[in-house]
């Protein structure tokens, strides 16, 4: 690919060359990932190692309580995999009639965790190295503990106050009656048993063994109704990705459940804005794309639901009349305001590796909100993910919230091909943030030519549930005040935060270039 190699924001990274590749957001994880590499393993297997000790070393975001999707280049051929979790099978909608919205936290909101069998699936399907050794690392650091990154240290403390009605959550990550401090080491002895048995079974023991027994005796002792029965039936599901062709190369993403579908349509209305004529990081330019992503919101939330739910096909809501139709409706003079209410949530990781053979794997995992629903299990220090609370709560909608039914979901890989080739692996962790992410990374590197850490360091917008536009530090005063003349209401004094978290990893003529976000601890390692 043909980058300018200019870099014009301020950044604490450069790009990374190399032939083998690791890119995430905590440096031990990324390394994991890559003595994969250096052991023999493929970009699967470095995938899954720094995918598994993550959730060691940056609990704050996900855990062995997690869903995970990916999409995986194998060389010749793209597959997707979805390895969300469904709600437990005795929830009714009947069960939260009456409330004013679904519970953030607590056993209500938890759905099964997929995370593990999307470790297992991945594994024995393209992994090179043996199961159990992609644990090792991870196992290490829970038993002998890790020295706690920055701001991996800064979302624990945050932490606390969210969850101070749940003594089990203190009794895992609040050991000494705090959240450890930049550089304390945290040891976690009930994570790595849980992981060597996870490691020894292929998984199997979550699903349909001591481990599965042990979830839903700790879920029946304090009031959950996840069951073994929930847990041996569920299964992750390999899916075809639904892409969009944008001016020559095409944007992937895994199918609803999943809200890549927002991202799709959002790059089909600028398709059709002429977007590559305004320049970059102009006022015209901007508001383009919060417009575009207002609309793709809009759709999005509307219509994503469970594949079994969902009253529309995805394609119906591709097709190149609709998009241009809808396109008409944005004034480039004026703020417009279509119905758009979507889950806030940063408790995601993503990760992306790439190999030598030409194996390449973005993969994703989240809990939701931060540590997830609050439930602890303090035996096998297993956090459980608080997924349930993007399911809806109104009569109609296809994502009305219902028994063994997965819920709406924000956590996205994406991935890029052109010709059938693969481009670049990529994704942008942050909830609401992450369709819009994906948006403007496509648009910096493929419309104006930014090469992919200058992409990711770049100052980016957001657009908020009540259609708030938030600027990050970077843009100029003259487009801020352009925006705000056309009517949108901006924020610019907002955390960094709020914008999430890229890791992309691009293809070279001769290896990959790959970058790794600043507003993150992580970063890009290879050889």
């Amino acid at each position: 690919m043909d980058f300018s190699w200019n870099f014009p924001y301020a950044s604490q990274r450069m790009p990374l060359f190399a032939k083998n590749v690791v890119a995430t957001s905590q440096p031990l994880a990324a390394q994991t990932g890559l003595k994969m590499l250096q052991n023999g393993g493929n970009a699967v297997d470095a995938a899954l190692a720094a995918a598994i000790a993550l959730t060691v070393v940056e609990p704050t975001s996900n855990g062995l309580g997690s869903d995970a999707f990916a999409i995986v280049w194998d060389g010749n051929h793209l597959h997707g995999l979805n390895g969300s979790g469904r709600s437990p099978k005795s929830w009714s909608f009947e069960k939260f009639a009456g409330r004013p919205s679904m519970p953030q936290l607590g056993w209500d909101t938890v759905t099964v965790p997929g995370a593990v069998s999307v470790w297992s699936t991945l594994s024995e399907r393209f992994g090179n190295l043996p199961f159990a050794e992609l644990f090792e690392p991870a196992i290490h650091y829970a038993k002998n503990g890790f020295a706690v990154s920055p701001i991996t240290a800064g979302r624990w403390a945050d932490a606390q106050q969210l969850y101070k009605d749940f003594p089990d959550f203190a009794t895992v990550f609040l050991p000494q009656g705090r959240a450890p401090h930049v550089g304390q080491r945290f040891y976690c002895p009930q994570q790595a048993r849980t992981l060597e048995e996870i490691a020894v079974s292929q998984g199997e023991s979550f699903y349909r063994g001591k481990l599965a027994e042990r979830i839903a005796t700790y879920a029946a002792s304090s009031g959950g109704d996840l069951s073994v029965e929930d847990l041996a039936e569920h299964h992750t599901d390999w899916v075809t990705p639904i892409s969009i062709d944008y001016h020559g190369i095409e944007l992937h993403e895994i199918p609803p459940n999943g809200q890549g579908l927002a991202a799709l349509i959002a790059l089909g209305l600028l398709r059709h804005l002429n977007i590559r004529n305004y320049a970059v990081d102009s006022a015209d330019s901007v508001h383009l794309q919060i417009e575009a992503m207002k609309i793709a919101f809009a759709e999005a939330h509307r219509h994503i639901a469970d594949p079994a739910s969902m009253e529309v096909n995805p394609q119906d809501l591709l097709a190149d009349a609709f998009l241009e139709q809808r396109a008409k409706e944005i004034r480039p003079d004026k703020a417009q305001f279509p119905e758009a209410c979507m889950p806030v949530e940063n408790g995601t990781v993503y990760l992306t590796a790439a190999d030598n053979n030409g194996m390449m794997v973005s993969f994703i995992q989240s809990n939701y909100k931060g540590f997830g629903s609050g439930m602890v299990d303090p035996q096998t220090a297993i956090s459980f993910q608080n997924r349930g609370c993007a399911f809806a709560l109104a009569k109609n909608h296809p994502n009305r919230v219902a028994g063994g039914k997965r819920p709406f979901h924000t956590i996205i890989p994406g991935f890029i091909t052109q010709n059938n080739r693969p481009m670049m692996s990529f994704g942008v962790m942050g909830g609401h943030m992450q369709a819009q992410g994906h948006v403007q990374m496509v648009l910096r590197i493929f419309d104006y030519g930014q090469n992919p850490q200058t992409a990711s360091d770049a100052p980016r917008w957001h657009v908020g549930t009540d259609h708030t536009v938030a600027l990050e530090k970077g843009f100029d005063k003259s487009v801020v005040d352009e925006l705000k003349n056309r009517d949108h209401t901006v924020t610019t004094n907002v955390p960094a935060s709020l914008f999430g978290g890229a890791q992309l990893i691009a293809k070279m003529a001769d290896g990959y270039c790959a970058a790794s976000d600043h507003r993150k601890d992580g970063q890009a390692v290879g050889f």
